[in-house]
This record gives structure tokens, C-alpha cells and sequence, in this order.
């Protein structure tokens, strides 16, 4: 296996002008340098792609287990950087703000070390019971399955919602499911197996022992115990959790929301409560009742 030549990296262009856009000061620590770790290997690789990529019969008949570092890390040509490093930039911004740099760090190597693992297990159950040998050297390479896990998570803490899929709502929920199949019709060359990994890791830590067993690995509980950006007792330095005003709604979800909350405030009373998702203080409490007034009048 060996990386595409191209005389210009477009897609490489366009990460730049993706991360450009969005700021690299709007980027958090983690998730950036995941970004800077990933465009550095392809541009200054530690070994050819050949020697990165992972199968049962590298990794495990000849024991080179340093390919499972490897592999997630590596890409085969700029596009494929391109696409898994936008998925990521996405992901990571809110998956980092809401869970901390620490634990956020601590997912990321977490799944990169397991989604390899259990590819390898696919690969050998898929050998073994389809009687097909070549499923052993099978050899994946690339971030997609980490994403695909960090995709799972994603949709677990913001589970309303569609996403439009070839041009059909799917629900969150059943997103991933839906890309996996998606993508290996259409994509040619895309690993089944290694996008398969990423899902069931996810699940895993969603609905299965994974988190607990790595907060038990670390000593806390979680995110809730730890202060991503500040010490305790610095909180006028912490950046604001919108969640607590979203209620953990996607910007297509809160506009929705928004509209029908005005309509639902036209249609009843001054002293109804606010829909939920919106928390008012009392001065903007204050400030709707006054607006309900004025627009009865």
C-alpha cells in the first residue's frame, strides 16, 4: 500500500482553509492538536503506509503490534486526511467543550488503541466463518474508525435531530448505521470492518463497561471532576456552557425551537412558564411579560 502522488495537495489546501475559518484560537487544545499530529505524520510519515497499516497477519501472526499506534494516525492521499480531519475539527469542538481537554485527550487514545483491536477481531471472526483468508490481510489505515466512535458519542448526548444521508432524514440514532452502509456502497476501497470497530468501541462506552472501566483506570469520575479550563473557584474564567440554554440542541433544533416558542408565548397566557430548553433569568422573565403586554395592547 502505497500513498497517492499528487503534485498539489488540494485536500490538504482545504483542511488549511477549513481550520482557518473556523480559528485556530476557536479550536480546542486537544482536538487542534489531534489535527497538527495527524497533518504532520502525512506530510513527515514515521514509516511508509505499507508498514503503518493494520491486518491480522501483520499485526498478529508477526507480531507487530506497533502498527495498532500506527495506522489511525496515517492517511493514504490528502482526501482522505481531508474528509477524516473535517470530521474530526467538528466532532472534537463539541465533544471537547462539553466532556474537558483531559478526558477528551484521554477518549481519543482510548479509542485509537481499541478501534484497532477490534478490527482485528472482525477481520479474524470474518476469516474464520466466511472461509475467506484474505479478510487476514485486510490491511486499514486512517482515522475513520476513531471518528466513527466519536460519532456515537455525539449523537448519544444530542440524540434529536435528522441528518441527511444521500438525501434521506435519518434520525440521529441511527446515523452511524446509516453512514456505515452509505459508505460501503459508495465509497469503493473504504474499510467496512475498521468503520464497523469504531461504532461498537462507541457503543461500548455509551452502553456498554468501557467508561467506567477507564474512569476506574483513571481515578475519577468522568468529566464531572475535573475544571478543562480553569482551577476550582476560578469560574469568571470558564468559559459559558451554552448547553444549560440549548439544552444540548443542534443550531438547526434550537431555531426550530425558537420558533415555536414564539408562537407558543402569542398563544397563551403571561404567566405560563418557558418552554423548555430556555432558561430565563428573572430580568429577561421580566422583559417577555412586558413584550406580552405590549403586543396584547
Amino acid at each position: 500500500m502505497q500513498r497517492r502522488s499528487r503534485g498539489i495537495n488540494t485536500g490538504l489546501i482545504l483542511l488549511f482553509s477549513q481550520i482557518f475559518r473556523v480559528g485556530i484560537n476557536n479550536i480546542p487544545p486537544v482536538t487542534l492538536a489531534t489535527l497538527a499530529l495527524n497533518i504532520w505524520l502525512f506530510l513527515n510519515p514515521l514509516k511508509p503506509l505499507y508498514n503503518s497499516c493494520i491486518s491480522v497477519e501483520r499485526c498478529y501472526q508477526q507480531k507487530d503490534w506497533q502498527r495498532l499506534l500506527l495506522s489511525p494516525v496515517h492517511h493514504a492521499d490528502d482526501w482522505h486526511l481531508y474528509f477524516n480531519m473535517v470530521s474530526m475539527l467538528w466532532k472534537g469542538v463539541n465533544l471537547e467543550r462539553r466532556l474537558g481537554s483531559k478526558w477528551f485527550a484521554y477518549i481519543i487514545a482510548t479509542f485509537s488503541l481499541l478501534t484497532g483491536v477490534v478490527y482485528l477481531l472482525l477481520q479474524f471472526v470474518f476469516a474464520e466463518f466466511m472461509n475467506e483468508p484474505d479478510y487476514r490481510r485486510n490491511c486499514a489505515v486512517g482515522f475513520s474508525g476513531v471518528l466513527f466512535a466519536l460519532k456515537v458519542l455525539n449523537n448519544h448526548y444530542c440524540p434529536g435531530g435528522f441528518v441527511n444521508i444521500l438525501g434521506f432524514p435519518v434520525p440521529n440514532r441511527f446515523a452511524c448505521w446509516a453512514e456505515l452502509v452509505a459508505i460501503h456502497f459508495f465509497t469503493p476501497g473504504s474499510s467496512f470492518s475498521g468503520h464497523l470497530a469504531g461504532i461498537l468501541v462507541g457503543l461500548m462506552y455509551t452502553q456498554g463497561p468501557l467508561k467506567k472501566m477507564m474512569e476506574t483506570c483513571a481515578g475519577y469520575s468522568g468529566y464531572q471532576d475535573h475544571y478543562p479550563y480553569s482551577r476550582p473557584g476560578s469560574y469568571e474564567q470558564a468559559p459559558r456552557n451554552y448547553d444549560v440554554y440549548t439544552a444540548g440542541l443542534s443550531e438547526e433544533e434550537q431555531l426550530d425551537r425558537a420558533l415555536r416558542a414564539s408562537l407558543w408565548d402569542r398563544g397563551n397566557s403571561r404567566n405560563s412558564p418557558p418552554p423548555y430548553g430556555f432558561h430565563l433569568s428573572p430580568e429577561e422573565e421580566m422583559r417577555r411579560r412586558r413584550l406580552q403586554r405590549f403586543d396584547s395592547q
